[in-house]
């Protein structure tokens, strides 16, 4: 039993600090992007020559790739407390979305930030030689085409979204501000739309997040059809 309480306290405090962390991570990512102040359209050759040597957001990019787990912590972590309620399947779908869109992000990251933060360093006359293949990739190519299915993160928060909104599991205003989930994505050189709703998201998540973490009641309103509400543990659910 012991064990099993160890374990049960492990899952509770990596749901917990994935909840907080996952936002304040794309607080960070889009925060270090040049020119965030001046918003303009840019095409995938000029991503790439700003991205070119700039190692602060090739830093911030890399976050994002280790991010995707962290969305799916929190997707597995809301269909856990939405599985007993009227809304479960709002739960469960919004979870498999998720999970499908956080895959395309890591592999948006890996294909973009990593490659091109190999090049850093390389003179001008070679990194010409290079650049209609980095162009290739920043313009989702071949099956590059696949990492368009980041937006199924913001699919699948809203549906979980939805279903606390609709069971009261959460505060409403906090579920709220998850929709905020849909300007996360926002086109390159626009990035001020990305912050502002990494910074909504951030704060409707990180208090529920240290409630999660400091063994709080996370479902602070109950649902209809079980009353009080308990909290779960973890992201897998704890018993």
């Amino acid at each position: 039993m012991e064990t099993h309480e160890r374990l049960d306290e492990v899952k509770r405090i990596g749901t917990g600090l994935a909840i907080i962390l996952m936002p304040l991570l794309f607080v960070f990512a889009f925060a270090v992007h040049p020119g965030l102040l001046h918003p303009q359209m840019l095409s995938p050759e000029q991503v790439v020559l700003r991205a070119r040597d700039n190692q602060l957001l090739a830093f911030g990019h890399v976050l994002v790739l280790f991010d995707a787990a962290l969305v799916i912590v929190v997707a597995l972590h809301f269909m856990k407390v939405l599985e007993k309620t009227s809304a479960a399947w709002l739960g469960f779908l919004g979870a498999v979305a998720s999970v499908l869109g956080a895959i395309a992000l890591a592999a948006e990251k890996g294909a973009e930030s990593l490659a091109i933060s190999a090049l850093f360093g390389m003179p001008n006359n070679v990194f010409a030689g290079v650049l209609p293949g980095l162009v290739a990739i920043f313009s989702h190519r071949g099956w590059m085409v696949l990492t368009w299915g980041v937006v199924l993160i913001a699919v699948g928060l809203v549906l979980q979204a939805i279903g606390l909104l609709m069971t009261n599991s959460i505060p409403r205003w906090e579920a709220a501000l998850l929709f905020a989930v849909c300007f996360l994505g926002w086109p390159d050189g626009r990035e001020i739309i990305n912050l502002t709703a990494a910074v909504l998201l951030s704060v409707a998540l990180v208090p529920y997040g240290l409630r999660v973490l400091t063994h709080g009641q996370p479902l602070a309103l109950g649902t209809p059809e079980t009353g009080a509400a308990k909290p779960p543990q973890g992201a897998l659910g704890a018993h």
